[in-house]
């Protein structure tokens, strides 16, 4: 049964509204879910208040909402686009893993996070097909804030091929091709071979394409190389490692290049060393990653 609500709660004018919205959701019992929705009330309200949307232009917002939601497939979300393009997911990340303190800084988790990559031994391929690009050889090692190693953290991993494309967006890669995870060793290193991966466009087929061609922007993403770090007794950290000599650096679409997340990939030439078997010029690329001592949690993807 619910209570009757207190005399006052009839909207008189638009000043009014937002107070009897307030109160009533003055019951919420979770305290964390309280602040949160007051929050939005009061900043959602305040924005109308400044903008002072017409009818019309309401109605296209909600649409614009509706379409979105629409857009999302097993395969492609929308709705985390929506938030990448606006800056959304990498304040989140910023708040959340500031680039200033010990750890290594976060980076958004994006729409082509897959669960259930393949696991590989150390120093193997994540290439599954017969992909044109320049090798690299990727090596790391995960400590702690005390620069001690992390034993068997687990070093999630995905990147866009050569052509610019995740495996769930082009037929002609295999099933998870680019994707698979390691666990690192005593010393918290890890190693696996890949493929150079390219930059690329988000996608543009929704709403969200129509919305950066609204606002004339270029839909592109400088090329990188995804991680998701787990291991017990440490907060997850999501990362990205950008290609020092990417185009597209300093004008991400999605705002996410931070200049500590930017990685050498330095070239080798076939036959040099440290890789001197490889018969095609190849990068190496070595990175640090340094997790804070917290709860360890999995990302949830985005897509199947």
């Amino acid at each position: 049964m619910y209570e009757s609500e207190k005399a006052g709660s009839i909207v008189t004018d638009a000043a009014s509204v937002t107070d009897i919205v307030l109160a009533a959701m003055s019951k919420t019992e979770n305290p964390r879910l309280k602040e949160i929705v007051d929050a939005l009330v009061k900043h959602s309200h305040a924005f109308l208040n400044e903008v002072k949307l017409s009818d019309e232009e309401f109605e296209q917002g909600l649409d614009f909402v509706r379409q979105v939601g629409l857009a999302c497939t097993d395969s492609h979300n929308e709705v985390v686009l929506l938030a990448d393009v606006l800056g959304i997911s990498t304040l989140v990340k910023a708040l959340n893993n500031s680039i200033h303190d010990e750890r290594t800084g976060g980076a958004l988790l994006g729409p082509f996070f897959r669960g259930g990559s393949p696991r590989y031994e150390l120093g193997a391929s994540i290439v599954q097909d017969d992909a044109p690009g320049a090798p690299v050889f990727v090596s790391g090692q995960v400590l702690n804030t005390r620069q001690e190693p992390i034993r068997n953290a687990k070093v999630d991993v995905w990147q866009a091929s050569p052509v610019g494309l995740y495996e769930n967006q082009d037929p002609e890669q295999p099933d998870m091709n680019l994707r698979g995870h390691f666990f690192t060793d005593a010393n918290g290193k890890f190693h696996f071979r890949s493929v150079r991966p390219a930059g690329y466009p988000v996608p543009t087929h929704g709403p969200v394409g129509e919305l950066l061609r609204a606002q004339h922007r270029h839909p592109f993403r400088p090329a990188h190389l995804h991680f998701v770090i787990y291991a017990e007794g440490y907060s997850t950290l999501i990362s990205q490692i950008f290609a020092d000599d990417a185009e597209y650096l300093e004008s991400d679409v999605v705002f996410g290049v931070t200049r500590a997340l930017v990685g050498k990939f330095e070239r080798h030439e076939a036959g040099t060393t440290p890789q001197p078997e490889q018969k095609v010029h190849y990068c190496t690329l070595e990175c640090k990653f340094v997790l804070a001592e917290g709860v360890a949690t999995h990302p949830m993807p985005p897509i199947k």
